[in-house]
């Protein structure tokens, strides 16, 4: 019983740290999200159509627009910053889990940003923009917002 009370406790010292340092990077991802919108590759852009943003519906062709405007500011901010799709060769396929998470609550953020937001139509839109179709996926992000 003292070995079983032993190797149980351990287990569950290991699953704490383990959760603990991803708690820490989910964290530090907190902190540094998004800091290259302050940066000259991208302010310019995004200070020129963030008013705009407010009044077009998420996937519209107006939305879709106003980002071709800002092609170069998109470019580099999906170029450094992991939590967006396009970061990567093959998209959400090539997240981690914290690319999600982080992806996730970013779109939920977002949708602050436009008069008619909603996170739950953003999951749906975003399906197919970037093609995880995968009913899975999409269960689990819902999910995981509910």
């Amino acid at each position: 019983m003292i070995k079983y009370i032993f190797e149980t406790t351990k287990h569950k010292l290991w699953v704490f740290v383990y959760l603990f340092n991803f708690s820490l990077q989910l964290i530090y991802r907190g902190i540094i999200h998004d800091n290259s919108k302050f940066s000259k590759e991208e302010m310019p852009y995004f200070l020129k159509v963030l008013p705009r943003l407010k009044y077009s519906a998420y996937g519209s062709q107006e939305y879709k627009d106003t980002l071709k405007e800002i092609k170069p500011a998109i470019d580099n901010h999906n170029k450094i910053n992991k939590h967006h799709p396009e970061h990567y060769k093959n998209g959400i396929s090539d997240f981690s889990l914290l690319d999600l998470i982080e992806m996730l609550y970013d779109w939920k953020a977002a949708v602050k940003r436009h008069k008619d937001g909603n996170i739950l139509d953003s999951i749906k839109i975003n399906s197919t923009r970037f093609n995880y179709s995968n009913v899975y996926i999409e269960n689990i992000l819902r999910n995981t917002i509910k």
